[in-house]
């Protein structure tokens, strides 16, 4: 029954998708699911109306099944870092780390763990569609917006999920290569002008990442904290 519920939902979801957005995901989705491991250099940064408020890049770490590793080394070094059960950031510093359950995080960061977990777009967006308001930054690419699962802004005409989403905090946007079902760029656009970007370069893939990287051990005199992560850049509220 599992396995027929899990059909269906993909043939409603591509159902739902335009012949060129239906392509690139395939294509998107196809590109990552075989990858064990995954390794990318990322830029992400915080706008406030266009305005670039905070500049942070580092490398990403990807490990099946659902396992991820953010290592930020500018402007500071810092760790946001997802074991399968729990995401944990800690800022070495402020000799602090706060834990929260994975399932329960609403950082951005947390879903794209889909690229080593099956690569379904479907375990994060109701449907795709071709965005009108979001153009691409690389030539050639495509810009995909993602009505996000259990939005009240994945509901109703297309033309208008865009603007509802981003009153919402809900607008995800996917930039891909079509031609290799390369991921260069997540944006996510909140109310008030704020977006969060992330762009990816040189993805490498099945890396020998050993499993230890995925395990967060605390430096002796680190705090924990149980809650919610920081608010701010770091995060989308849902």
């Amino acid at each position: 029954m599992a396995f027929a519920s899990n059909i269906l939902v993909a043939v409603c979801f591509f159902a739902q998708l335009s012949p060129e957005p239906a392509a690139s995901v395939r294509q998107f989705e196809a590109r990552y699911r075989s990858a064990t491991t995954l390794e990318t250099t990322f830029i992400e940064q915080y706008r406030d109306n266009g305005r670039v408020v905070r500049a942070s890049a580092g490398v990403a770490s990807f490990r099946r099944p659902g396992k991820m590793r953010w290592e930020y080394h500018a402007p500071e070094d810092s760790l946001f870092l997802v074991d399968g059960k729990s995401a944990w950031f800690y800022v070495p510093a402020d000799h602090t780390v706060t834990r929260v359950p994975a399932k329960e995080s609403s950082d951005w960061r947390t879903p794209l763990a889909l690229l080593v977990g099956g690569s379904k777009l479907s375990r994060v967006c109701s449907a795709v569609y071709q965005a009108t308001t979001e153009a691409p930054q690389k030539n050639g690419d495509v810009v995909l917006f993602c009505a996000v699962k259990g939005a009240e802004s994945s509901k109703g005409h297309p033309s208008n999920r865009e603007a509802a989403a981003e009153a919402q905090g809900d607008a995800a946007f996917l930039e891909i290569d079509p031609a290799t079902g390369i991921l260069d760029r997540v944006l996510i656009k909140q109310p008030g002008g704020v977006a969060i970007e992330f762009k990816f370069t040189n993805w490498r893939f099945n890396q020998p990442l050993p499993e230890s990287l995925f395990h967060f051990a605390p430096a002796p005199g680190t705090a924990i904290v149980n809650g919610e992560l920081p608010s701010g850049e770091s995060h989308i509220n849902r």
